[in-house]
């Protein structure tokens, strides 16, 4: 229940950056259709996307447990209930079919092992051909610093609640070669430390 209370509370921290960390992912993505999945408790990145009319269809595999009533609230308050799937899923993305999604975004995925795990193997499957995932997290790097600098210490704060651990890239080049992945995915210290997978 204290770890719903916090997340929430940093999911609406970070909604008056959506709109620059959008604008990365976008750019990144180079699309306006296919499916887009979002992953993980972190969530409002999909929300924004879709307001933008960026991709088609759109889905969000929430966990852990309790993320799904989070999301489902945030939906409704945007009237995005009707254009947002939520399901309860977990690191494996069970729910999410094999080679369904053209654009999968997990924010958060790599700073807190005591509360959700990263499948890099599991994310990979369920790309399409030609699909990218942007697995990682940061302000993102079009965040203007007075943002950064109005919402850092109380993310700080909750993020350290929640069990944010410091992570390195060798750490990450070390977990995508041990999914064998390590030739088809890019690590980003643009705006943050970001994994970018493409099918």
């Amino acid at each position: 229940m204290i770890k719903d209370t916090l997340l929430e509370e940093i999911n609406l921290l970070w909604e008056a950056l959506r709109q620059y960390l959008v604008k990365q992912i976008e750019e990144l993505y180079g699309r306006y259709d296919g499916h887009i999945l979002e992953i993980g408790p972190f969530s409002g990145l999909i929300f924004a996307l879709a307001q933008k009319n960026v991709g088609q269809s759109f889905l969000i595999a929430a966990f852990p447990q309790g993320s799904v009533c989070l999301c489902q609230q945030e939906a409704q308050k945007l009237g995005l209930e009707d254009r947002v799937r939520i399901i309860e899923s977990d690191s494996s993305l069970t729910g999410v079919p094999d080679e369904s999604v053209d654009l999968a975004i997990f924010r958060g995925a790599l700073f807190f092992p005591s509360l959700l795990q990263v499948d890099f193997g599991a994310i990979y499957r369920k790309l399409r051909k030609g699909g990218i995932a942007f697995v990682g997290g940061g302000f993102g790097k079009y965040t203007p610093p007075e943002i950064i600098s109005r919402i850092g210490k109380r993310s700080e704060e909750l993020n350290a609640e929640l069990g944010k651990v410091r992570v390195t890239v060798e750490s990450i080049q070390d977990q995508l070669r041990a999914s064998s992945l390590g030739a088809k995915a890019e690590i980003t210290t643009d705006g943050g430390l970001w994994v970018v997978m493409k099918k």
